[in-house]
């Protein structure tokens, strides 16, 4: 179809039923795959649109986050003491009566307390930032490989291939286009997980221990200032294996799958969400919790080991945890319980109402709710920002910079 720069062809689509989402993202796709800028959605040229709607899914997304997570603190406080070891099986009563012992010793609201200006703030960046980049990582390395990115939006409710379609796709498609997608689908979530980690950790060590405790830890742990705001030496790896695994189930496995194999007679917002849900549930977090018990396990040794330094009256140089030290976690934790120390179906089950609220409807709320305001936000960016550039520009007899009447482009 025709896209000119006068943006009808858009809101022809629209009106026909195609889709918000649909119209911007497959205009996004066209841009990556052809590498021009003569396209436009609403007059904005898609150079200049494809941020402006990165960073309104980006900031949805982090509102989003603080919501949900800051309602779900007393499911957190619950999940980090299951995954932990200051719970036990081989101490009479259940799990979890344990945990919410623990989480309410101090009152119901207690779990809120724990919450302050530095949570809000991970809160916001880290799914923002987990939005942000894996759309930067994603996008950035589909253009510098020449492959397509993850589907996005409507795109999911669209028919996939047909046999002939795709008989012609694998003809089209060397194997050298199949191993460049392929290292992109895991390379984007693993930088991705990286940089969420990076904002997010230190947050949720601090939540994990209290406002009191992790600043004596933190003093304990001799690093740059710069390796303590990422979360370094503080159970930092099991934290990023275990968001690299949601990354990969949210924004990865979840749309692929759902677009390519969901029976299409079904295939609806509703659906979307359930889909979601049950893979963040009996997918993601069946291989994630592992790494969350290594997590607050982990935590916990340095805790221990911080306060056997105090006794003993050293104060050694402690860079925090090491390799050797989550080798020394896991062998401890097999010999006093097995397997349950790192599995059980508590665990599982506190982990998924702590997380399922919140990740398993971000792919429904990012395909579907998110969509619903590109719109307005391009409209509104595109009155208030782009127009006045494009006048002060020509004004200045910059033409060439934003051209009145850009080529018309097949889409």
């Amino acid at each position: 179809m025709d896209k000119t720069a006068t943006g009808q062809s858009s809101v022809e689509a629209l009106d026909s039923g195609m889709g918000r989402g649909r119209v911007f993202h497959g205009a996004l796709h066209d841009h990556v795959d052809h590498g021009t800028a003569t396209a436009s959605i609403h007059g904005i040229p898609l150079h200049f649109a494809d941020p402006v709607l990165v960073t309104y899914r980006s900031v949805g997304i982090g509102l989003y986050g603080v919501a949900m997570r800051f309602l779900g603190m007393p499911l957190e406080k619950v999940a980090l003491y299951l995954n932990s070891s200051q719970v036990s099986s081989s101490r009479g009563t259940s799990s979890l009566r344990q945990a919410l012992h623990l989480t309410f010793r101090e009152g119901y609201l207690a779990p809120y307390r724990v919450v302050g200006p530095a949570s809000v703030l991970a809160w916001f960046f880290q799914y923002s930032v987990m939005g942000l980049a894996f759309q930067f990582f994603d996008h950035g390395l589909s253009q510098m490989l020449g492959v397509k990115p993850v589907y996005y939006g409507t795109e999911l409710m669209e028919p996939a291939t047909t046999t002939s379609t795709r008989q012609q796709e694998q003809d089209d498609r060397s194997l050298d286009y199949r191993l460049k997608s392929s290292f992109k689908i895991m390379l984007a979530p693993i930088l991705s997980a990286a940089l969420e980690t990076m904002v997010s950790n230190r947050a949720e060590v601090q939540r994990y221990y209290g406002r009191e405790q992790f600043v004596r830890i933190e003093q304990f742990i001799q690093r740059s200032a710069l390796s303590k705001a990422a979360g370094f030496g503080m159970a930092f790896g099991p934290n990023f294996m275990r968001n690299q695994i949601m990354c990969q189930t949210t924004f990865v496995l979840t749309p692929i799958t759902y677009k390519l194999y969901f029976p299409q007679e079904h295939k609806n917002q509703t659906t979307l969400f359930w889909y979601g849900l049950g893979m963040n549930i009996f997918v993601g977090n069946v291989v994630a919790i592992t790494q969350q018990a290594l997590w607050g396990r982990s935590l916990d040794y340095l805790a221990s080991t911080q306060a056997q330094s105090i006794t003993a009256r050293m104060h050694p140089q402690n860079t925090g945890l090491s390799m050797q030290d989550y080798s020394r976690v896991i062998r401890q934790g097999l010999e006093q319980e097995g397997m349950k120390a790192f599995f059980t179906i508590p665990k599982w089950s506190s982990r998924v109402m702590m997380n399922a609220p919140v990740q398993g409807v971000l792919p429904w709320f990012y395909n579907e709710v998110l969509p619903l305001g590109e719109e307005l936000v391009l409209r509104t960016v595109g009155s208030l920002i782009y127009e006045p550039l494009v006048l002060a520009f020509r004004e200045e007899g910059n033409q060439h910079i934003f051209p009145s009447q850009p080529a018309t482009k097949k889409l």
